[in-house]
């Protein structure tokens, strides 16, 4: 009896030390920042995805990301997919991925605090996962 209890206890520390925890897919760090260029606003964006799933390639892992980027103004109005990108990554360490929008407005638009939200799929697994920022245009 003993020795079946041991042998139980054995194997359910090896269960439970190999079971790996997953990460969850989200988006976290967003920024983003408005430079005047005379005529218009240049708006650059940025935001960090950890959580995605890798796949091995070779000797190095690869992950494939979507990203949309809307636009909310000061009024609520929101501009959908106002930028579109997708970047795929290979690395030998694959921990986290930052994106990158960048897009212009005109500088007639309304002064005021405006909104960044970036919707990002994992093309992997499917997952998706926002984030949100904000930044002010002033004249």
């Amino acid at each position: 009896m003993n020795k079946t209890l041991y042998v139980l206890l054995i194997f359910l520390l090896t269960v439970s030390c190999t079971k790996k925890e997953e990460v969850k897919f989200e988006a976290f760090s967003p920024e983003a920042f408005a430079y005047d260029i005379g005529d218009s606003w240049e708006i650059n964006a940025t935001v960090n995805v950890k959580g995605f799933v890798k796949k091995e390639v070779g000797d190095e892992l690869s992950t494939s990301l979507d990203f949309r980027v809307d636009l909310v103004d000061p009024n609520g109005d929101m501009t959908k997919d106002i930028f579109i990108d997708s970047k795929e990554v290979k690395s030998k360490e694959l921990i986290d991925v930052q994106l990158e929008a960048q897009f212009e407005l005109d500088y007639s638009i309304l002064d005021g605090k405006y909104k960044i939200v970036f919707n990002i799929t994992d093309k992997y697994s499917g997952k998706t996962a926002t984030a949100e920022v904000e930044f002010e245009l002033k004249k």
